[in-house]
């Protein structure tokens, strides 16, 4: 399974090594997501640099695409150059958002008439792209998936692994990243939000 985990310049650190972090437990499985960039290295909002391990066009060719959000996302939602770089189907993909990273997939006419969830801060950017905004961590419909708010990054992998993988191997990765003494909670948690988005 190639998933790419679209990390742009000013990226969110959780948004990206955490839905990547998840979804690498698939590795024995024949998972690799891969941090997949428009440049050879980008910065993250903190400071933290890091190379591409795959450039932008590999999320054409990915059966999975997660669009992490960062600072600097409306720029890039602004800038042709690297939006054009970008042809994904829902068809035949998995396209997920975090976050900012809503704003991408409605400039990419990828949401249409689907309701989104994204943080707070860009909830007006999204608004401002003609799409609706729901006050909850997660929605999806079909193929494409978004998620509000730092934290729902782990719903946002679930969704991925729980509709390609099965909801036994997604609770198996949920449980190994777990709090000790929180486990079955956090796993049943996380499950019950993405459950009713797996059909279809």
């Amino acid at each position: 399974m190639r998933i790419a985990v679209l990390t742009f310049e000013g990226f969110n650190e959780l948004d990206s090594f955490v839905a990547a972090g998840l979804l690498n437990r698939l590795r024995v499985q024949g998972w690799q997501a891969q941090i997949t960039c428009p440049s050879e290295q980008v910065t993250s909002m903190n400071g933290v640099q890091v190379r591409a391990q795959q450039p932008l066009e590999y999320a054409n060719q990915a059966d999975v695409v997660l669009f992490g959000s960062g600072i600097h996302t409306r720029t890039i939602a602004e800038t042709p150059s690297i939006l054009e770089r970008l042809q994904l189907d829902p068809q035949r993909q998995l396209i997920g958002a975090q976050c900012s990273g809503a704003l991408l997939m409605a400039r990419l006419g990828l949401l249409n008439d689907l309701p989104a969830c994204t943080d707070l801060t860009s909830k007006p950017w999204v608004m401002e792209a003609g799409v609706r905004v729901l006050d909850q961590p997660f929605h999806a419909q079909g193929n494409l998936a978004t998620a509000g708010g730092c934290l729902s990054s782990p719903y946002l992998a679930a969704w991925v692994i729980a509709k390609l993988a099965g909801e036994g191997a997604c609770a198996e990765a949920l449980h190994y990243v777990a709090p000790v003494g929180e486990k079955q909670v956090f796993v049943e948690r996380t499950l019950a939000v993405v459950r009713p988005y797996l059909q279809g």
